[in-house]
């Protein structure tokens, strides 16, 4: 996708309306859209801001921050940090307990998807890349090359949940130095599945997989969700979007260990507690039939939404 269509066109947000509702905006508050991509949730929160609200827009793609800086260049209240999300905590001039909330979309975007020279997509021949930030190593290619093929099983397992995982695993690593380019491992993929299920590539479930891998996507998930928690003040709130069913289970135990005492401790002898929540659920969300089908990539998505109480 050319990066130069304007950005209310590039890209589709995924449940933009429950996302500006869970934020429950403050006109002259401070927040941070942690996954700027190209900027349709940024611009859905510009859109409920006044002229001495701010917005920060991160994101560790070059391509994402080039259209952010752009949009800088056109609105005062935007500022541009180019970072993973996993660090937001040490972003410049933002400090702990100083933002009135903050979005996670995670996963991959549509215009990387549509740019065969990314690398993320079976659909479009192309080098196998895969980086969401393509400063930092390794590829796609680097990393099925250095793999053990435990290592890649063990992925192809718990990240893509893929049924034929140790043929697939023996056949990459047998195919070592030899996959350079996205139809590569899709046909290697489709070699060793056959068809598939109708309207479903059979490299689906590989692609994701070795995605989440070569960016660490959980761990910076991991690291994230506590990063953007320290930076929210009081009453400040926290929209995660997950595509993932890893994902969503991290997000929800995350949010879940601050607004619930655990099970086993919820009441002692005495009949008390000594659980103090430091965070509010507010709401989970998926996306109706009718953006399911205007977007296709918000059929999976789930937001979950989350208020800091200290």
């Amino acid at each position: 996708m050319d990066t130069n269509i304007p950005l209310k066109r590039a890209h589709l947000p995924v449940l933009l309306e429950a996302v500006i509702r869970g934020l429950k905006l403050n006109p002259d508050g401070c927040y941070i859209d942690a996954t700027f991509g190209r900027g349709g949730h940024s611009m859905g929160i510009l859109a409920g801001l006044s002229d001495t609200g701010r917005l920060i827009a991160v994101d560790r793609d070059v391509a994402a921050i080039a259209a952010a800086k752009d949009l800088a260049e056109r609105d005062a209240r935007v500022s541009v940090q180019h970072a993973n999300f996993s660090a937001i905590d040490r972003l410049q001039d933002v400090a702990a307990g100083s933002v009135d909330g903050i979005l996670l979309d995670l996963g991959v975007s549509s215009p990387q998807l549509d740019q065969a020279e990314r690398g993320f997509s079976f659909m479009h021949d192309g080098p196998l890349d895969m980086r969401m930030d393509q400063s930092v190593e390794p590829s796609a290619a680097q990393y099925l090359f250095e793999v053990s093929e435990v290592e890649l099983l063990r992925v192809l397992r718990e990240y893509g949940e893929e049924p034929q995982a140790k043929k697939i695993a023996a056949a990459i690593t047998a195919a070592r130095g030899s996959l350079t380019r996205t139809s590569h491992l899709a046909n290697l993929v489709s070699d060793v599945k056959g068809r598939g299920k109708p309207g479903r590539h059979p490299a689906t479930q590989v692609f994701q997989a070795v995605r989440m891998a070569v960016n660490a996507e959980l761990e910076s998930l991991q690291t994230g969700l506590q990063a953007a928690f320290n930076l929210l003040k009081v009453g400040g709130r926290m929209c995660v979007i997950s595509f993932h069913s890893l994902e969503d289970r991290m997000v929800k135990e995350f949010f879940n260990e601050r607004a619930k005492a655990p099970a086993a401790s919820r009441r002692d002898f005495m009949g008390g507690s000594n659980f103090i929540a430091s965070a509010r659920l507010i709401s989970k969300n998926k996306a109706s039939d009718d953006e399911c089908r205007a977007n296709p990539r918000s059929r999976s998505a789930v937001l979950r939404v989350a208020e800091k109480l200290r």
